[in-house]
């Protein structure tokens, strides 16, 4: 097993990943900007070292000083959570090329499946079910328009090389596809440094499902269940839950093995997750894109499969066997999770930093996990992400698991900043949440509009 370890992130994944690594007997270094000298992180890892000035720029997204920490503390492994460089192609072929194991993927399965228009290609070649779409990249409005007729309105436009919500429209009809198309490019460009596009059929309404995949050096692939991520506000994910309710005991086989055919065809190795649309109508489910590293909403899983998705992460990046196979994965009840950020919902969910005065996170009881890195006294700096906390539930049922979400909100406890928590606790007790009864657009077009009336 690695001796040490250099976490390329912050906030409560870096967290995380700094106690699973304890858990395995790892060392562990943290990274930090100047915004972050005192954050939790850096007093848990056991050696910290400062690579920047607050912007992300200048920090955790410099592969140079992240790279000379790394060759600094002697860590011998670079585990980059998500965000910021854990989908970056060029800093996992510059940690081979160093001789530091990049805690994910090859940059060369980066690349194939983190650009959209690659993916489906090799989606289609795995036999893996696809949306009808644009076979190539889209870089005018002459061709957008040409392509959008072939396959019918409503459509979506994509940043090829995006992710996070960044460069995504939808467009229902030719008036609105330039203006739509000329946006979607220009924040693509920004964004990625790339303004190709891709452009596939809407599917609505729709199910966003994802499975979560684990696979090692040897070849074994293995599914950890899927997860339900259609409520979202544009285009960012607000609760998960896992099982999805959407998914019966038939179309759960035949999605999963999916998922499993498609990382198999590129030999993926470490966690990901492979993302559909589900329409729910034809229960017909279609590849979206893969997420090529662990995600925000990984405990729902952990907690359903009794996988620790971290650890085995690490474990397969040092060239050891996944440590369960397929047979041996059971699932059994249901968890969710909220994502609690400082933020103002009631103001178009604007930031909101500053320094926590005053702070009781939710404890006691089976089935309760609360993943931070806030403590009282804490200053949320004003330049990274504004997720500050993640309140993660398991039940033997659904039932259960909502009733101890909204008892865990209820005590959460935050002073000093504005969250979401109130928020949240709304949207679990919306008597559509509590049916299961939504799609990608119930919080967007449902649910928010009568929330915001309410002052």
């Amino acid at each position: 097993m690695f001796n040490k370890i250099l976490i390329a992130n912050r906030g409560e994944i870096a967290v995380r990943i700094i106690r699973a690594a304890r858990e395995l007997g790892v060392g562990t270094v943290a990274i930090y900007s100047t915004a972050d000298r005192d954050a939790l992180h850096v007093h848990l890892a056991d050696e910290a070292i400062c690579v920047g000035p607050a912007r992300s720029t200048e920090s955790y997204l410099n592969m140079n000083n992240i790279l000379s920490a790394a060759v600094a503390t002697g860590a011998q492994a670079i585990h980059p959570g998500f965000g910021f460089l854990s989908e970056n192609s060029k800093f996992a072929r510059l940690c081979e090329e160093m001789n530091i194991k990049f805690i994910g993927p090859s940059a060369k399965v980066m690349d194939m499946m983190g650009d959209k228009i690659n993916a489906r290609a090799e989606m289609i070649k795995a036999g893996v079910p696809v949306t009808p779409g644009s076979e190539g990249e889209v870089h005018t409005t002459d061709e957008a328009v040409k392509i959008a007729e072939e396959i019918g309105y409503p459509i979506m436009l994509k940043a090829s090389a995006g992710g996070g919500g960044k460069g995504i429209r939808k467009v229902n009809n030719v008036e609105e596809l330039v203006p739509a198309f000329e946006a979607a490019q220009a924040e693509a460009q920004a964004a990625f440094g790339n303004g190709a596009m891709f452009i596939e059929r809407m599917i609505f309404p729709a199910r966003h499902i994802e499975v979560q995949i684990l696979g090692d050096s040897q070849g074994n692939v293995i599914h950890l269940g899927e997860r339900d991520c259609s409520l979202q506000r544009n285009n960012q994910k607000v609760l998960e839950e896992s099982p999805s309710v959407a998914i019966g005991h038939t179309l759960r086989n035949e999605i999963t093995a999916a998922a499993v055919k498609a990382a198999q065809h590129v030999s993926y190795e470490n966690a990901g997750t492979i993302e559909f649309l589900l329409d729910e109508s034809s229960g017909k489910f279609y590849f979206m894109e893969m997420n090529t590293r662990v995600q925000v909403e990984h405990p729902v899983t952990e907690f359903v499969s009794g996988v620790d998705i971290v650890k085995e992460q690490i474990r397969v990046a040092n060239g050891n066997e996944l440590s369960v196979k397929q047979e041996d994965v059971t699932f059994s009840g249901h968890a969710i999770e909220c994502r609690i950020n400082a933020e103002n919902p009631k103001f178009n969910f604007a930031p909101s930093p500053g320094k926590i005065t005053n702070l009781f996170l939710p404890s006691g009881g089976v089935g309760l996990r609360v993943d931070s890195a806030m403590y009282s006294g804490y200053s949320i700096p004003p330049y990274y992400d504004s997720m500050i906390a993640k309140v993660i539930v398991h039940g033997e049922n659904r039932f259960e698991a909502l009733m101890k979400m909204q008892r865990a909100l209820l005590e959460f406890d935050v002073e000093g900043v504005i969250t979401n928590v109130d928020f949240q606790l709304e949207l679990i007790s919306d008597p559509h949440v509590v049916a299961g009864d939504y799609d990608t657009s119930f919080l967007g077009n449902v649910f928010l509009p009568e929330y915001q009336k309410e002052d």
